[in-house]
């Protein structure tokens, strides 16, 4: 699920933002990628909301799916997602209420 918000509605920077989400960083080894995750359980790495953010002028571009589980086979990125389930909608939502 893909949604915008101005830079201007960012009352603390875009981690610290993130974080009172309860998101945090990571980033892909293999293609240095910065994104940022929130897992479901305190006990597994998975199910987890995944989101990338790229910036365009004064807005943040967010792009935020559910990953089920991790890549199944070595060298491939395909994962069961979720990117417009009533779930990740939601979860969207609460992203903006809070910011």
């Amino acid at each position: 699920m893909r949604f915008q918000i101005p830079e201007s509605k960012l009352r603390y920077n875009l981690q610290e933002t993130l974080r009172k989400c309860g998101y945090f960083q990571i980033q892909d080894y293999r293609s240095g990628q910065e994104s940022f995750v929130k897992r479901l359980s305190n006990s597994q790495h998975y199910p987890r909301f995944h989101l990338y953010i790229d910036k365009k002028d004064n807005q943040y571009q967010f792009n935020l799916h559910l990953d089920q589980k991790q890549a199944s086979y070595e060298g491939q990125k395909a994962h069961s997602g979720e990117y417009d389930d009533p779930v990740v909608k939601e979860e969207a939502r609460r992203i903006k209420s809070l910011i």
